[in-house]
């Protein structure tokens, strides 16, 4: 008797949820989202890999200032794409930049103008953590018969590494948050789902209170990645 109260407690719970309509619309839909959140991510780790990729040329570029041609390159990049919104650059690239370009697709739009945006936060992020070496590790590099280029690759990133992660962490997090503004494009990430499944089930609370919260699982996934890796740098 004591093990067919809670079996009947429980499936009077999961009778009274399906007979809410907000409720059904989420289960029914659960696979839309899933698949929006797969989207999602898949645009945020392009947007964010490209994004390092572009962060660590432009952020050696500005600091290689004894050459002005790339380090004011470097700076108009940095200053556009960081003093600009993001919104407003995937509706300048999308509309008019890229088709000067040919017919480039929703998402590979969104990838590059993420990428760029990414890319001018993550040059500074670089560039904060090569100042955070000591100085003198380039002298010892230079005196060891290495140049610039080698001291900065073999001994003065691989030190970088350590202080750029947390960082680094936190800019996946805030590209993941950002690429709900894709959405202004029709890319089929999760914002864009939610908007389709609430235009057709007008449950403003279940669709978005749903979006909010795979939002958030997948943030709080990459703030414990974040803080695991913070930990094991600290401890090398």
């Amino acid at each position: 008797m004591t093990q067919v109260i809670p079996c009947t407690f429980g499936f009077n719970i999961i009778q009274s949820l399906l007979e809410i309509h907000g409720f059904k619309v989420v289960a029914g839909n659960f696979p839309s989202f899933m698949v929006g959140a797969l989207i999602t991510l898949e645009l945020t780790a392009l947007a964010v890999a490209f994004g390092m990729v572009l962060g660590l040329v432009f952020g050696l570029l500005k600091m290689a200032n004894q050459f002005k041609p790339t380090y004011w390159l470097a700076t108009l990049y940095i200053d556009f794409f960081r003093g600009t919104p993001l919104f407003v650059q995937i509706l300048l690239l999308y509309f008019g930049v890229l088709p000067i370009f040919g017919e480039i697709g929703a998402f590979t739009s969104a990838v590059i103008a993420c990428s760029l945006n990414s890319g001018a936060y993550i040059a500074e992020i670089v560039r904060a953590g090569i100042q955070a070496i000591d100085k003198g590790q380039m002298e010892a590099g230079r005196s060891l018969g290495m140049n610039y280029r080698q001291t900065m690759w073999y001994i003065i990133l691989p030190q970088a590494y350590k202080v750029v992660i947390p960082p680094l962490i936190n800019e996946f997090i805030a590209m993941l948050k950002d690429t709900s503004l894709v959405s202004i494009i029709s890319v089929s990430e999760l914002t864009l789902r939610g908007k389709l499944i609430y235009a057709s089930s007008y449950e403003p609370a279940w669709v978005w209170g749903t979006v909010a919260i795979i939002y958030f699982i997948m943030t709080k996934l990459l703030a414990i990645f974040g803080d695991y890796m913070e930990r094991r740098l600290a401890t090398e």
